[in-house]
């Protein structure tokens, strides 16, 4: 059984010893977020314990024919795979249900609508839903609708001939073809022109299409992930978007949660990110103090993940001392700091001092409820809390 933080390490040392291994991880039920890491980390495949026999010789056979799937360079720093998935870490009960949602997406093949504000990690969901599925194996290619050009989309998607249009000078495979067998992942849906939803909505009804330019009808067997920051049903309801296109879309639809509905994440995340900053700037990790901690937690944090990722990134930049203090945070975060008084000295855990953030708040407020509604996480999670620290001592 592997400890979360411990299965990267494990590869990378099996990767050094053994270049090649095609490496089979086995988690607990509950360990969902382990395997996803493992997976984008680069081992072959995942099973989940209690598995019997058969079940573990059909893994261990569906990879030996197959050379394993090598770490994604781009997330890589001097060899050692480096996860983005990390940014899905989360022990909260939100995380948790995410956990679930993602494995049972993960083993169907209709298409999945993911919904959530800008920055909770939509991308990396998609990324894992592919990778936990049986298509993992198979190309997992992203479209940013947003940042395409509407008359340059449906080439992008559908791909065109040549002559199709100025500037078209060879015949172009689109994201659909050249994804043949895999996922495509389609971010920011609500951006689709109504003509590109039309052509769409036949694509996923019969995986059928034509380049722009062409009469010949080709196929594609293809997955499709799609995700939004908007209300896809008040878009229907405004006319920019097609209530049927909707329906096929929304088969399974995953809500992301917002980082200020998962605080007691913050920490976690907050260790994560500056092991990954150090190591890039090689040298050792910084600690947060108690203030610079207080801050993270008592900010709304509007950017989510992303948000949390860039600050960190600047204060391992900006602030040269060992120990992160929240000057290093741009305001309004700064400020936050000043209003989480510091009661602790030295170098402490981040675990302790969200013991000692929420302990104070709790000595502050007079129900369980309105602490858990500063705190920003569940009552129930901070229920749970509470009495691990009254069992502690």
């Amino acid at each position: 059984k592997f400890e979360e933080f411990s299965v990267s390490d494990l590869l990378e040392t099996l990767e050094a010893r053994s270049g090649g291994t095609r490496v089979i991880v086995l988690v607990d039920a509950e360990d969902l977020c382990i395997a996803m890491s493992a997976l984008q980390a680069g081992s072959y495949a995942y099973g989940r314990l209690p598995i019997s026999d058969d079940e573990l010789r059909m893994l261990v056979q569906s990879a030996l024919p197959l050379p394993a799937p090598s770490a994604c360079e781009d997330l890589s720093v001097k060899g050692r795979p480096l996860s983005r998935l990390d940014e899905l870490r989360g022990q909260s009960d939100a995380m948790q249900a995410l956990y679930e949602e993602v494995l049972k997406a993960a083993s169907a093949e209709i298409p999945v609508l993911l919904i959530g504000e800008t920055g909770t990690g939509k991308d990396l969901v998609a990324q894992a839903i592919h990778r936990l599925g049986e298509r993992r194996h198979e190309p997992y290619l992203p479209v940013h609708l947003g940042a395409v050009p509407s008359e340059l989309a449906a080439s992008e998607l559908f791909g065109h001939v040549k002559g199709a249009f100025t500037g078209a000078t060879r015949d172009r495979e689109g994201r659909l073809e050249a994804a043949q067998g895999g996922t495509v992942f389609l971010d920011e849906i609500s951006e689709v022109s109504p003509g590109l939803q039309a052509k769409l909505l036949r694509f996923l009804q019969e995986k059928q299409f034509e380049r722009v330019g062409e009469n010949r009808t080709r196929r594609a067997d293809v997955r499709i992930v799609a995700a939004t920051n908007r209300h896809l049903e008040e878009e229907v309801k405004a006319g920019r978007f097609r209530e049927d296109l909707l329906f096929r879309l929304n088969t399974v639809q995953i809500s992301l949660p917002p980082l200020r509905e998962r605080r007691e994440d913050i920490p976690l995340l907050a260790r994560r990110f500056l092991d990954f900053f150090a190591r890039q700037a090689r040298r050792a990790t910084p600690e947060l103090s108690p203030a610079a901690l207080g801050a993270l937690l008592s900010y709304t944090w509007p950017g989510n993940i992303r948000e949390l990722r860039n600050v960190l990134e600047r204060a391992m930049i900006l602030w040269p001392a060992q120990v992160i203090e929240p000057e290093a945070f741009p305001e309004p975060i700064a400020h936050q700091g000043a209003t989480a008084a510091p009661v602790l000295g030295g170098n402490y855990s981040l675990e302790l001092i969200e013991r000692e953030h929420i302990l104070r708040v709790l000595a502050r407020t007079s129900t369980l409820e309105e602490a858990a509604h500063i705190l920003g996480i569940d009552a129930s999670t901070l229920w749970r809390k509470r009495k691990k620290y009254e069992e502690e001592g």
